[in-house]
């Protein structure tokens, strides 16, 4: 990855666009460059670094949708006939080729006998003896999953940059692909500075606060599939924390801290960072999260986001998810996709800044979908996270009313 070029990002207190800041961090990122080959039980999550084409024909002949009866239509001439029924063909069995004038029990996913051009379902049809009586005509074809419908031998299923979930699982599978070749895991350090911080689970003392943003940070990360190297937290001194960014810079790609990257006398990432390599701080214009700095420790990128909890998560999902995503080799998919909703409140003053509220959208009784918005704008009160499950983007300047319409960003696509 390589260094970040300072002077090319504006003055110390220009306020950018999230779209410019974006733009900036995201030209900075730099895929992993090991690639491995992993089990498809073990891929879950895992970015493809080359496509994957199918190695059969699926489905490899034409099969039965349903439970029923293989016929020939032409044998057919009107509703309630009685045919003999010649065979019975279940999945896995290839039955003979149907006789003139038969039908054949078949059942779903076994192969369709040759002369055979549709299934009857068992539904509308009636077993009498060893003969089948048909009660409704079909059309040639009916029920009758054709050969390479879904894919032909030498089709391209998965293209390379896809980060693989469930499905694309269950795609390789069903083509006959065992391993595939994928991205090594972006491994993230991160470490927490500050004499307040207590772990969980030990005893408060006088001044001290839970180390919570630790926590809130690993799981982002790992949701998205990093290996996380946590280095715990560090002494307030700017020597500790000049020796805590060399060892996060040596042993991972990214290096990330929350807090501590303003000018206060105890305030030591930011000069650290300065001496080591190289800091921008960019003032965003978006509520919560104003600051944010990006630079790199030697050539090893640093992300810093703000202390309070609140702007942490923001930050993230807005900056360092869509960064660590293309540093994985995801080519497509960095932004998260917005749905539209009607606001249930007024909004006479709006900020001049884009607010991403905390919000819930829920469907009334008539099926529409409205967004409220937590009673809190704190940054630090993480529990308006826990109730929410998206962000209402409420625009900057201009004054909503309710039943008005704004942009929804939900958790399932921030989180992922």
């Amino acid at each position: 990855m390589s260094e970040c070029d300072c002077s090319s990002h504006g003055g110390p207190d220009e306020l950018k666009s999230l779209e410019e800041a974006l733009e900036l961090l995201l030209s900075h990122a730099r895929t992993v460059d090991l690639v491995e080959q992993v089990g498809i039980e073990d891929a879950l999550g895992r970015v493809l670094a080359e496509p994957v084409t199918s190695r059969i024909t699926m489905p490899p002949w034409d099969n039965s949708a349903m439970d029923g009866y293989a016929v020939n239509t032409a044998d057919l001439n009107a509703a309630g006939i009685r045919l003999p029924v010649s065979q019975r063909i279940a999945a896995g069995i290839s039955g003979a080729p149907l006789a003139s004038g038969t039908a054949a029990r078949i059942f779903t996913g076994a192969p369709v006998p040759e002369n055979a051009d549709a299934i009857v379902i068992q539904e509308v049809c009636a077993q009498e003896g060893d003969a089948v009586i048909i009660n409704q005509l079909p059309v040639v074809g009916a029920n009758i999953r054709r050969a390479g419908e879904d894919t032909c031998k030498g089709d391209r299923v998965l293209a390379a940059g896809i980060r693989l979930e469930p499905q694309h699982i269950g795609l390789l599978a069903s083509v006959g692909v065992a391993r595939v070749s994928v991205y090594r895991r972006l491994k993230v350090a991160l470490f927490s500075s500050g004499d307040e911080l207590v772990m969980p689970g030990r005893s408060l003392g006088p001044g001290q606060i839970y180390n919570s943003n630790e926590f809130t940070l690993q799981g982002l990360l790992n949701n998205i599939g990093c290996e996380v190297v946590k280095l715990g937290i560090v002494k307030d001194t700017f020597e500790a924390t000049c020796d805590a960014l060399l060892d996060a810079a040596q042993r991972a790609d990214l290096v990330m801290a929350s807090g501590g990257v303003s000018v206060g006398e105890e305030d030591h990432i930011k000069p650290a960072v300065e001496k080591l390599g190289t800091l921008d701080l960019w003032k965003i214009a978006i509520r919560p999260g104003k600051p944010l700095a990006f630079g790199h420790i030697g050539k090893v990128p640093f992300i810093g986001t703000p202390g309070n909890p609140v702007s942490l998560f923001v930050t993230y999902c807005l900056f360092a998810r869509p960064f660590i995503l293309k540093a994985q080799g995801v080519t497509d998919s960095l932004a998260p996709r917005a749905m539209t909703a009607r606001i249930d409140f007024d909004w006479p003053q709006p900020d001049k800044r884009r607010e991403f509220a905390r919000a819930r959208m829920e469907m009334n009784e008539q099926g529409e979908a409205w967004i409220s918005v937590h009673r809190s704008r704190s940054s630090g009160v993480l529990s308006s996270l826990a109730w929410a499950n998206g962000l209402a983007v409420l625009p900057e300047n201009r004054p909503l009313a309710k039943g008005d319409s704004v942009k929804f960003l939900p958790f399932s696509e921030l989180l992922s």
